[in-house]
């Protein structure tokens, strides 16, 4: 059997990562979360918003929702407070449409190696997908910075997702319910309805938390890690023991003879195949520490 684990994957993001995936996984193995914010500041604008191919499938310069999410996350892995999150959220509430929801994307002046689905979003539409993936993570950083926390974006974007939740009567795309999960389970520490909308979004989650992507790649499909990574939190109550189990070795198996990890949805460029490799590893990892098998 092969023996494969956490120095491989180091060697894997060693090789092949970015250096915003390299600064985080440092972090997962004791390393200092300024140099992940020293690295997020390559893909920031002076408008206060991120860009440039943060989100790999979205190369363009300019400012996008997507950005936020990807700069959010990683100031949520640094677990430092830091004054370009306000200025993030600052951001947020200049591209939010009437009613508190973010558009999909916002328009690209050039879409060479951005997604379809990127550059063809209307930006004057607004998307739960988005804007409950963005609301997650600044959950997450509002955990430890006050100045999000009381943010007036985060308040009105939390509402704008709250509504849409409640008027699900059908199975959501499986992006859509993962970061609608993700976001009731960070949004639940502070917000007393966030637990029973989870309990609503209940019986769309299959028994084995495994949600097939309609319309993707074939075999793309979303799993119970994705929306429920962490021990202890109240997504965690919709599955059981035994599935959280079997998925855990599943990702355990899925770490590559190179240390690192795939993906199975397309990507739009040679640099976005790779760069989602060095980011879905970081994620391996801490998911795989969190939950006791590293």
């Amino acid at each position: 059997m092969r023996a494969m684990g956490i120095e491989q994957a180091r060697a894997f993001l060693t090789t092949h990562g970015r250096q915003l995936d390299r600064r985080r996984f440092d972090v997962l193995t004791g390393g200092d979360g300024h140099d992940v914010l020293a690295a997020l500041e390559a893909y920031r604008n002076p408008d206060g918003g991120y860009g440039w191919g943060i989100e790999p499938d979205l190369r363009a310069p300019e400012s996008q929702p997507a950005g936020a999410l990807h700069a959010l996350e990683a100031m949520a892995d640094a677990g430092m407070t830091t004054p370009r999150a306000s200025e993030l959220l600052d951001w947020l509430a200049s591209a939010t449409l009437p009613g508190g929801g973010l558009p999909f994307a916002l328009p690209i002046s050039d879409d060479t190696g951005c997604a379809p689905f990127w550059a063809q979003a209307d930006p004057r539409e607004p998307s739960l997908q988005i804007t409950a993936a963005v609301a997650a993570q600044a959950h997450r950083v509002a955990r430890f910075d006050a100045a999000i926390s009381s943010h007036p974006w985060l308040a009105a974007a939390t509402e704008f997702c709250f509504t849409e939740i409640r008027a699900l009567d059908e199975a959501p795309f499986a992006y859509v319910l993962s970061f609608a999960l993700q976001l009731l389970d960070a949004a639940s520490d502070t917000v007393a309805e966030a637990r029973g909308l989870l309990d609503k979004l209940a019986r769309f989650v299959p028994s084995d938390g495994a949600v097939p992507v309609e319309g993707g790649a074939e075999g793309e499909t979303l799993h119970l890690l994705d929306f429920a990574p962490e021990p202890g939190r109240p997504v965690r109550e919709l599955v059981t023991a035994e599935a959280v189990a079997a998925d855990l070795d599943r990702l355990a198996r899925g770490q590559r003879d190179d240390g690192g990890w795939a993906v199975d949805f397309d990507s739009y460029s040679p640099a976005a195949a790779l760069e989602w490799r060095g980011y879905s590893t970081v994620a391996a990892v801490d998911v795989l520490r969190k939950n006791g098998r590293w």
